[in-house]
């Protein structure tokens, strides 16, 4: 695990570096490559976790002198693939090394066999080629800057080293708008104007063969497998086979592994397996709220260390506190979010840190299990004929609910296009808001939706919501929960892993009908199948708690605050929204419309122009 720097014809040197220390404080490396007329420098700063030695050094050379590997990431299979690459002696155990000769043995199309989590940077000398590619889920960030004209790349696992290169970075005011919108970036968008990231599953080859850089970029991941022919019971064995292979696998370490462990039954299953596996107590870590609050798990995730025999440390957090950390934890994740449980996941990553360098989480399986009220629009929309549904719009349509998952519900109601009807059930804020709000229009929302539902082969599944998972998986949970995830937990040299996320487990759940992960008032249905065999039922039936902050309470109760800070008419905020429309909004939800995800989102906004000082690329038009 490590944070990886690289660049073609651009000079970088420690200090900039040093700008990603915290993904990797053991050990650092740099080397230069000459290829024709073209530089190449690769750099990464390393946090050991496999192979403690100097043989994980990277960059990694292999032994004949013409490959060379930056690696951030695990590779879960390793250990596998080692065996096959029989003719090579190794050095030493780290996963790294196995990754540089299994691509020498079998060319760069053999990444479709890692099982990991990665962004990798793969040079080879004797073709004069440097490849770039990112795991099929997206778990592991890479963004890079092309500058056509100045024949030159750079590329990182942070933003930061790449806008210490670029002149003047600007704000894209499509990007924003597609950020108010979806409360996130798809890739490869970011809000900064000429830095990219580079797309879960896809390989990026820059040839330095010629004076002129040439590149593609490839789709290399698997497309969504076929449905499986196989009864319910088989199904929640094999799934529990596979999810306990796919934690066994994630134990790999030569640290100590911890649990981020919340009161639901998610992180529960993998502590209960990653427990099997322990020969002593796994430390598991809980972060709570200060005050009476739904959102607070701590008492739900004790009784669940009590019963799994888990060493419990917890912390309890209070609005101050978030307000506190809020932009830092803006200057840290790089990309404003409209999901709050960043907050606690900052102090949840402090506390987790004081103890251990490797902790397992329970993230990933909500989208390809069907876990958010979303998909449940879908199941009910899929048996409503279009006429009723245009009917039941014109009649409902119009009201104001003061519950947010219903009004994006009604939202969906007569949209016949699936992806717009998918667009409209995540949205924050809707295209008419986001005119107010920043006077940008014309976007086009889809895109990144329309090129996912081509390459995984969407129109293989038969339903509808079968597609909304799987376009799920890979872009709200890759440029959101996993996006923030990963830059929080490195922020303090803290690896996080995500079993539930394991390929081969993913792939298996993708190819069961859906009926078998969710049905009307069901969710996760072969996962809770599972648990039932080897969690006790008053962990399975727990009432599920989101994990977030209660913003909904703090931002009511502290409205002037929230204005003293959104309304600020000197502020860097002023030049891209309508102030007014801003303020609106939080009378709005003084008036029991609740709207704290567009307020979070807002503040987020608000920090990162002011941690960025940077001016709009396409003022608004008022």
């Amino acid at each position: 695990m490590c944070g990886i720097l690289g660049a073609i014809n651009i000079d970088f040197d420690i200090e900039e570096l040093d700008l990603i220390k915290h993904r990797g404080p053991d050990d650092f490396g740099i080397e230069n490559f000459q290829l024709h007329q073209h530089q190449v420098i690769l750099a990464q700063r390393r946090l050991s976790i496999q192979d403690l030695s100097p043989a994980g050094h990277q960059p990694m050379k292999s032994e004949c002198g013409n490959y060379i590997i930056i690696f951030n990431g695990e590779i879960y299979n390793h250990l596998e693939l080692k065996k096959r690459l029989t003719k090579y002696s190794f050095k030493g155990h780290s996963d790294t090394e196995t990754i540089l000769y299994y691509l020498i043995e079998n060319g760069i199309s053999g990444i479709r066999d890692l099982n990991g989590i990665f962004a990798v940077a793969f040079l080879d000398l004797t073709k004069n080629i440097l490849s770039l590619f990112r795991d099929p889920l997206g778990i592991k960030p890479l963004y890079y800057s092309l500058n056509q004209k100045e024949n030159s790349v750079i590329f990182s696992s942070e933003i930061r080293p790449i806008k210490s290169n670029i002149p003047e970075v600007q704000v894209d005011s499509t990007s924003l708008a597609k950020l108010l919108k979806l409360r996130y970036n798809p890739s490869p968008d970011t809000l900064f104007k000429g830095v990219r990231k580079l797309k879960p599953g896809h390989l990026m080859e820059f040839d330095l063969n010629e004076k002129n850089i040439s590149f593609k970029e490839f789709f290399f991941a698997k497309q969504l497998p076929s449905t499986k022919k196989i009864s319910f019971e088989d199904s929640v064995s094999e799934y529990g086979f596979k999810f306990e292979k796919g934690v066994e696998r994630q134990l790999l370490s030569d640290v100590p592994i911890g649990i981020l462990l919340s009161g639901g039954i998610d992180s529960a299953l993998v502590a209960a397996v990653a427990q099997k596996y322990s020969n002593e107590p796994l430390k598991a870590f809980t972060i709570g709220f200060e005050g009476e609050h739904s959102e607070d798990e701590i008492e739900d995730a004790a009784e669940t260390a009590r019963i799994l025999g888990l060493e419990h440390q917890f912390r309890k957090i209070s609005f101050s506190d978030f307000l506190q950390i809020f932009k830092k934890c803006i200057e840290i994740v790089e990309e404003p979010l409209a999901t709050s449980s960043m907050i606690p996941m900052y102090f949840l990553s402090e506390l987790a840190s004081e103890h251990v360098k490797v902790v397992l989480t329970g993230q990933g399986a909500d989208e390809p299990l069907g876990g958010y009220p979303r998909y449940q629009s879908e199941l009910i929309l899929d048996r409503i004929p279009m006429p009723i549904q245009k009917l039941t719009k014109n009649i409902f349509g119009s009201f104001n609910f003061k519950n947010d998952r219903i009004s994006r519900g009604i939202a969906t109601i007569g949209i016949e296009n699936e992806i717009q009807r998918f667009l409209t059930n995540y949205q924050v804020f809707n295209e008419s808001e986001i005119e107010k709000l920043i006077g940008v229009k014309g976007i086009n929302y889809s895109d990144s939706f329309e090129y996912y539902y081509k390459v995984l082969g969407c129109k293989s599944k038969q339903h509808p919501v079968e597609r909304m998972m799987a376009l799920d998986t890979r872009m709200n949970l890759s440029d959101d929960l996993l996006n923030y995830t990963d830059k929080i937990t490195m922020n303090f040299a803290l690896e996080c892993r995500v079993p539930i996320l394991d390929l081969e487990l993913v792939n298996f759940i993708e190819s069961l009908d859906y009926s078998k992960r969710l049905g009307l008032g069901k969710t996760k249905i072969i996962h809770k199948a599972y648990a039932d065999r080897i969690l006790p039922n008053k962990i399975i039936n727990r009432k599920k708690r989101d994990f977030r902050s209660p913003t909904s309470l703090w931002f009511r109760e502290n409205p002037e605050l929230i204005k003293s800070i959104l309304l600020n008419p000197n502020a860097i905020f002023s030049d891209f929204f309508n102030l007014n429309e801003v303020n609106k909004l939080i009378d709005q939800h003084q008036n029991k419309f609740p709207k704290e995800k567009q307020i979070f989102l807002l503040l987020g906004i608000y920090f990162f122009l002011e941690i960025h000082q940077t001016k709009p690329h396409k003022l608004k038009s008022r």
